[in-house]
């Protein structure tokens, strides 16, 4: 069936009201992601030498923000192009150094599950169901194209 405009739409509506409060839902997003799997905060360097999330971090910061645009661009080249497309070089890059941190398939599903919550908090009464799909969906399609090289990068 393919990413509708509506789809698109209700991601690039959701990210425009994030962005007006990144250091909230960032903190928000990685808060969730260590309260669903609290094994999961050594992989991250910018956690691991502390015992909470530090409100200031500003690699923490700089990650969700990486994080939230790549699932929104994601949305964006489903639209129009049917399928994820980064950069090769972006792409290697993320397979690399997702595969040296052991990054598996349910880690992909906490970080998920994390970005969903994040939006439906960020949009209160104008989320929806079809909002979480959108959303999910975009994800999935990026999480899918990080694995993939995380695979190819594993064989050679």
């Amino acid at each position: 069936m393919g990413f509708t405009e509506k789809q698109e739409a209700l991601v690039k509506e959701s990210w425009e009201v994030m962005k007006q409060n990144i250091p909230e839902f960032s903190l928000r997003f990685f808060s969730l992601i260590l309260e669903i799997a609290p094994a999961a905060k050594p992989m991250f360097s910018f956690l691991k030498d502390t015992d909470e999330i530090p409100q200031n971090n500003p690699k923490l910061k700089a990650h969700a923000i990486k994080v939230f645009k790549m699932t929104c661009e994601s949305a964006i080249q489903l639209r129009e192009k049917g399928e994820v497309v980064l950069s090769e070089s972006t792409l290697q890059w993320l397979g690399s150094v997702h595969l040296q941190k052991g990054v598996i398939d349910p880690h992909f599903q906490v970080v998920k599950e994390a970005l969903l919550r994040t939006v439906k908090e960020a949009m209160g009464e104008k989320w929806s169901e079809e909002m979480n799909g959108a959303w999910g969906e975009a994800y999935d399609q990026l999480a899918n194209a990080i694995k993939d090289e995380m695979k190819a990068e594993a064989s050679t």
